[in-house]
């Protein structure tokens, strides 16, 4: 889906369809580059992630295994219940892997302090971590990133994997969400 075809529902395009493949591209030689003669598994955090780690993953050049989680710190609200809860767990084993966790947006970081911690203590050789885009005014704890696509400011974004309830994940662009479309 393109933004024109959803009009007026973003305030602002942040990133553009061309912008995000060409930052793909520059991640991937950056892991091509650190992974060199290693085979990491890459694990995609769901469902947000799926755009971010196609694309990553096709534009590898080193051999590398994926897998995928889900996690979930919401209950049926929009406010997080403050209980991370595994909805999907990885189906091989991390230990004495090199590991890199896949995000679509690193916010608080909260969820994501949970989900490595919990990665870290099945034995990986390494856990890195990248992600697409980033809030930095948003992280309420620190989170150390290996690779990282945008900062952006603390908006309510969408596109790219970025979803309001369930919907513009398939925007090609990257957009803040106009405040009246979920006010």
């Amino acid at each position: 889906m393109r933004s024109q075809d959803i009009p007026g529902d973003l305030s602002e395009i942040l990133f553009t369809e061309a912008q995000i493949k060409a930052r793909v591209q520059e991640m991937a030689a950056e892991i091509d580059r650190d992974y060199a003669g290693k085979e990491p598994l890459l694990v995609g955090v769901l469902n947000g992630a799926v755009m971010v780690m196609a694309d990553l993953y096709r534009a590898l050049t080193i051999h590398a295994q994926m897998d995928w989680m889900a996690v979930s710190s919401y209950g049926s609200g929009t406010q997080s219940s403050g209980v991370v809860r595994i909805l999907k767990d990885l189906t091989q084993d991390v230990v004495g892997r090199d590991v890199l966790v896949v995000e679509d947006i690193v916010d608080t970081g909260l969820t994501l302090t949970y989900l490595l911690e919990n990665l870290a203590s099945r034995g990986p050789k390494s856990l890195k971590l990248a992600a697409m885009f980033r809030k930095p005014e948003a992280n309420k704890v620190h989170i150390d990133m290996a690779y990282v696509g945008f900062d952006i400011p603390n908006k309510f974004v969408v596109g790219y994997g970025l979803d309001y309830d369930g919907r513009y994940r398939n925007l090609v662009d990257v957009g803040i969400l106009d405040p009246k479309v979920y006010s």
